[in-house]
């Protein structure tokens, strides 16, 4: 009898780069087990199933204290292992200083730093044995300072951080690296003229796409001997300067 397919776990899956993300890994032949809270993840699960691969959605909100041990044990329970994590689910809110509440502030970091590092410290205790792989989604925002996103890059660059203390405290069992996006999805709200202003200051010309950041994941989940890495994908916005 033929080994089970590894099991991804991919937060944030049910839109946008979790989405593009967790299809991939799908297509490959994962398992693939799709958190989402408010978007929903038939589609994802759709896609994912055309490709031929499995997958399960998980609800949570992982802004709750207690979801992410919760969603890790589901997904153990379920699959019995878990291979990979990307954790993928954040906000990004505009935020200008003077303006911004502590009821922002703790929002932001709630999902995009406290739930990516409980989610790691749980599924370590699952990978323990056969061993496994986590990458984080970071932003180009956590090198860089953003006057209206203030709280979300320093959420970012935490982390950048969490990712290089956890490289180091989790090896050599389980490897942990980030991908930080620059203009790759631009934020909903956001308008025609704001993405030709990006695109014209980055110098490959060009905004990103999903697959560009779904490659990075791909070179990090196969990179055996590479960890505690920020892999930065933005064009070249970072070197501007």
């Amino acid at each position: 009898m033929p080994p089970a397919a590894p099991v991804a776990l991919v937060t944030g899956a049910g839109r946008r780069l979790g989405q593009a993300i967790a299809v991939a890994l799908g297509a490959r032949g994962m398992r693939v087990a799709v958190h989402h809270n408010r978007s929903g993840a038939d589609e994802t699960c759709r896609l994912i199933q055309e490709r031929g691969g499995e997958a399960v959605p998980f609800p949570a909100d992982l802004a709750d204290p207690d979801a992410p041990d919760a969603l890790v044990a589901a997904v153990a329970a379920r699959f019995g292992t878990i291979d990979v994590l990307v954790n993928s689910a954040a906000i990004m809110e505009r935020t200008p200083i003077g303006e911004v509440t502590p009821a922002q502030w703790d929002a932001m970091f709630a999902l995009n730093l406290r739930a990516p590092f409980f989610l790691a410290q749980a599924a370590h205790r699952v990978m323990a044995e056969r061993g496994g792989v986590i990458v984080n989604m970071a932003d180009l925002a956590a090198f860089e300072t953003w006057p209206a996103y203030v709280p979300h890059g320093i959420s970012k660059a935490g982390v950048v951080q969490m990712t290089r203390a956890l490289a180091r405290a989790l090896a050599p069992g389980v490897r942990v690296n980030a991908v930080a996006p620059g203009a790759v999805m631009l934020p909903d709200a956001w308008n025609a003229a704001a993405g030709e202003r990006l695109r014209s200051t980055t110098p490959l010309q060009r905004l990103g796409a999903p697959d560009d950041v779904v490659q990075a994941v791909l070179y990090l989940v196969d990179a055996g001997y590479v960890t505690g890495e920020t892999i930065v994908v933005d064009g070249g916005r970072h070197v501007r300067r």
